[in-house]
């Protein structure tokens, strides 16, 4: 199993929106992004906390990314 590093939420939005992702809008602390193509997913932004292993994987399924192309734009 390959080791991933930790991610804060607004540094996971950025690396998203490399990949077309815009913010549509925000409810609280989360943040709803989408593609064009009409791809989308919730992000949520907690000051000092990371994304747990299970939403990170969450997140890359409904956006169809790969770690691995996650990890190139971080």
């Amino acid at each position: 199993m390959t080791t991933f590093p930790s991610i804060s939420g607004s540094k996971l939005i950025r690396a998203l929106r490399k990949f077309g992702f815009e913010v549509m809008r925000k409810k609280g602390s989360h943040h709803f992004l989408q593609n064009k193509d009409g791809r989308c997913t919730v992000v949520p932004v907690h000051r000092g906390e990371t994304i747990g292993r299970g939403l990170l994987a969450q997140i890359l399924r409904d956006c169809e990314i790969t770690k691995d192309e996650l990890q190139k734009k971080l």
